[in-house]
């Protein structure tokens, strides 16, 4: 199935009190990763769910945000991770893009959290303002309906 294919993104019912949620943003491509929060922000809202946002430099500072929310005094039912790399003419998009999803996959498998991954790794900027419209299927609304979803598994399993 194609992202045109898929339902378009909604805030899951949960049972239980309203989650609370970190959403970690590398704003480095600004407009993109501003659709990104737009989007997820409408899905936590409609949940009703509370969030703080947290600005990282960038991609590869994500992961490490989330373990030093882990550590951290607040408390987080979930987290969703929200940024955009593009690539150029050199390497680097490729060692980027695999270690930042490494590190974010690592940190969830490690600490058991509940995140929805709203990184976008793309050819052309153009794809990324593509996946962070107002309408359709903007990946930050997805990112946080995953995170709402992981977060209502959790419960369900009593992991929580």
């Amino acid at each position: 199935m194609s992202t045109i294919d898929a339902a378009l993104p909604s805030a899951p019912k949960l049972d239980g009190p309203a989650p609370n949620l970190l959403v970690v943003r590398a704003p480095y491509y600004t407009q993109v990763v501003d659709g990104l929060r737009d989007g997820a922000e409408r899905i936590l809202r409609d949940s009703g769910a509370t969030y703080d946002i947290l600005d990282v430099a960038g991609a590869l500072e994500m992961a490490g945000a989330v373990r030093l929310a882990v550590r951290g005094a607040r408390r987080y039912d979930g987290y969703v991770t929200l940024g955009c790399v593009v690539k150029g003419d050199t390497d680097h998009y490729e060692y980027v893009c695999r270690e930042a999803m490494a590190g974010l996959t690592q940190v969830v498998l490690q600490f058991g959290l509940c995140l929805g991954n709203g990184l976008l790794t793309v050819h052309t900027v153009q794809q990324a303002l593509d996946r962070a419209t107002a309408d359709g299927h903007n990946k930050g609304a997805e990112a946080a309906a995953a995170a709402l979803i992981q977060i209502r598994a959790a419960r369900w399993l009593g992991a929580v």
